[in-house]
């Protein structure tokens, strides 16, 4: 942001990321105090044309006249016009930012406001070393789409963009600190397997409280704020929400993802043709899934894995007991008692792993391999009636140096113990891995335990490098 505001060049950047990400918030804090004209307007969610036009113009008459009262006009092409004549009348010494906030949602249908924006852009304001534009939208697919791969006159109009990604735990612990919220790795790790990164909900916990009792306050009191957030949070990214809510619940039933080919017969016509590939890669603009290739998988083919933390909170806890949490609610220490079921322990295995996927780069660094390095899943499942054994394998590091390291993910309290038995499941995990995918490659095998591992005779023969829950929060 800073670069682009001394730069001497006119400036045309595009903004994304989910709801509450920070984008408004990131954009206003860095801008609004500089000696500066900043030119801020938000689209309304499911206005008219002229009630968007209304709004932009009003917001010229406060930010370029001093509050004076606009004719407005019809349609976007007597609007940017209004703003072209504002934009001539400033200082010459001063800078002029145009951020268009929820620009997808000031896209009516038939506005053609993308072919004006690509007019006033290319005929007036990119001549203006002055101008810096922002296009901003929680609509990241719309936003990539239209804006960052327009195949039309914005087509390489573009000289930044940001993708506003969620925080990683080092980031989420920062700004919990900020916020006098002082908690161990662990807890906050626990705040993380519910919220995932996402500021907004982050600034909703409260200092003085444990990981538990935020949790229990943030979804199951009556009407929480994480029951509700579902709902508006796709309503706010989607047209049909209904149909990228579905899409998502199957992708999570499936712990280790599941193929595109298996996703869209079972989806049916929801998933047909462009459409479908569509929903798949808005999803996955927006940091809820992520499509990967299975490792030496004969079925050539992307698999997708749902790695947003809320989404799979909500819909293992809060679903489930929707209507009892409208009405009234439950205990104060409903979530406490939780957590010593096995249901709970089996769910934060399974956040933990998505932790994991979305903190990859910390794991490289602890286990010494480079960026080439790369992440991947990989399982066999025998044919039904064979006496074979299947295996799975959490995830796994393809290497440039003839070798892979295989990683077991593990969530316990304590530092993971492997016995015989264990030693001899992973033996047979790696035999079947090497026989199934004929590889004659060097097998490392590494774990990721939360809370390191205990030193037996098998951990120190078996396993080369531990990474813990420590290392996720590095930097």
């Amino acid at each position: 942001l800073e670069q682009m505001l001394t730069s001497n060049k006119p400036e045309f950047m595009a903004i994304y990321g989910r709801r509450r990400i920070g984008k408004t918030f990131l954009i206003r804090n860095f801008f609004e105090k500089m000696d500066l004209i900043f030119f801020d307007v938000m689209g309304a969610k499911k206005g008219t044309l002229s009630q968007q036009i209304k709004h932009f113009t009003k917001r010229i008459g406060d930010v370029f006249y001093n509050g004076a009262s606009l004719a407005v006009g019809k349609n976007w092409d007597n609007t940017f016009e209004i703003l072209t004549e504002a934009i001539a009348i400033t200082p010459k010494d001063k800078k002029i930012v145009l951020f268009f906030d929820e620009f997808p949602w000031m896209a009516t249908k038939n506005s053609r406001l993308i072919q004006h924006l690509d007019y006033y852009w290319n005929q007036h304001w990119s001549k203006n070393s002055k101008i810096k534009l922002i296009i901003c939208g929680s609509s990241a697919s719309w936003i990539i789409e239209k804006i960052v791969n327009s195949k039309g006159g914005l087509h390489n109009r573009l000289t930044r963009d940001i993708s506003l990604e969620p925080f990683a735990l080092s980031d989420t612990k920062k700004f919990l600190q900020k916020q006098g919220v002082n908690l161990t790795n662990k807890q906050i790790t626990q705040i993380y397997m519910v919220t995932g990164g996402v500021p907004y909900y982050l600034s909703k916990i409260e200092k003085g409280l444990s990981a538990v009792q935020s949790v229990g306050n943030l979804a199951f009191k009556s009407n929480s704020f994480l029951m509700k957030e579902f709902d508006n949070l796709f309503s706010s990214l989607f047209d049909r929400d209904d149909i990228y809510v579905e899409v998502i619940r199957t992708i999570a039933r499936r712990r280790y993802g599941i193929g595109q080919e298996e996703l869209l017969k079972s989806m049916g016509k929801a998933l047909h043709g462009k459409k479908g590939k569509s929903i798949l890669q808005s999803l996955q603009d927006t940091n809820f899934i992520i499509s990967f290739k299975p490792l030496f998988h004969k079925r050539k083919g992307i698999y997708y894995k749902v790695i947003d933390e809320y989404t799979l909170f909500y819909f293992h806890w809060i679903e489930p007991i929707k209507d009892t949490l409208l009405k009234k609610g439950l205990s104060r220490d409903y979530w406490e008692k939780i957590q010593a079921s096995t249901a709970w322990h089996s769910w934060a295995g399974y956040a933990f792993e998505s932790i994991c996927y979305e903190h990859l780069t910390q794991i490289r660094k602890k286990l010494g391999l480079s960026a080439t390095a790369m992440p991947s899943t990989w399982k066999y499942v025998p044919i039904k009636g064979s006496k074979e054994q299947g295996a799975q394998i959490d995830l796994l590091f393809e290497r440039d140096d003839d070798a892979i390291t295989i990683c077991e993910i593990k969530y316990t309290d304590k530092p993971f113990e492997i016995d015989k038995q264990y030693a001899r499941s992973l033996l047979n995990k790696v035999e079947v891995f090497r026989r199934k995918t004929r590889t004659n490659k060097q097998i490392f095998i590494a774990i990721i335990s939360a809370n390191g591992l205990k030193p037996t005779i098998h951990s120190e023969k078996m396993i080369t490098k531990c990474v813990t829950l420590d290392d996720l929060f590095k930097d």
